[in-house]
């Protein structure tokens, strides 16, 4: 991973603070930035879910945030070494169909796309559907216009410092009834079709 991009991870939340045992009084610029964050996840947040921003951060939230930072960090660079071949993209674009918006993942590289789940919980079917509808976008764009897709995925939470590594073919024949692609394919461009002529 670059140092710009780690810098930048760091300056967008995914940041490893200076606090230390030593150090209980944070600087004011230290405290505006966990401010900072706190208000962009908020942001982020109030897109699909009724958010509540704390007054204030705990030393507890800190630490965990800290904590998860730090892994995240380490995870992405470890990933980044495994495959110096291949530059680690933030943000990819989530091509979008129909009524159904684009927008970004978390990471990619190369042909995997990398989602993080910062929470207390293991992965969840939810956390499967995100990851196949976004390969499923990514399909339909390549169909249509050319280019690449992924060919699997990593899903890593940096707070419980686990992550899963899945090739979207095994998930596809797990997930879809034994469709293939082009059937899973025609299946939503049928349903965006739908919703959209009716919605």
């Amino acid at each position: 991973m670059s140092r710009l991009m780690e810098a930048n991870l760091r300056r967008r939340c995914y940041l490893n603070s200076p606090w230390s045992a030593q150090n209980t009084s944070w600087p004011v610029a230290e405290s505006q930035i966990w401010q900072d964050c706190l208000s962009l996840a908020a942001d982020r947040q109030r897109k699909h879910y009724d958010s509540v921003v704390p007054e204030n951060l705990e030393q507890a939230d800190l630490n965990v945030a800290t904590h998860a930072a730090n892994n995240l960090i380490v995870m992405l660079t470890s990933i980044q070494g495994q495959n110096p071949d291949h530059k680690l993209v933030q943000g990819p674009n989530i091509p979008g169909l129909g009524w159904i918006a684009s927008g970004k993942g978390d990471f990619s590289l190369g042909s995997t796309l990398i989602e993080v789940k910062h929470t207390d919980r293991n992965f969840i079917s939810g956390d499967f559907k995100q990851v196949l509808m976004y390969w499923l976008l990514k399909y339909a764009k390549a169909i249509e216009s050319g280019g690449n897709i992924w060919s699997d995925f990593l899903l890593l939470n940096p707070r419980r410092n686990r992550g899963l590594f899945v090739r979207f073919d095994d998930l596809l024949r797990s997930a879809s009834s034994n469709l293939n692609r082009v059937e899973l394919f025609e299946l939503l461009r049928s349903i965006v079709g739908q919703d959209w002529e009716h919605g």
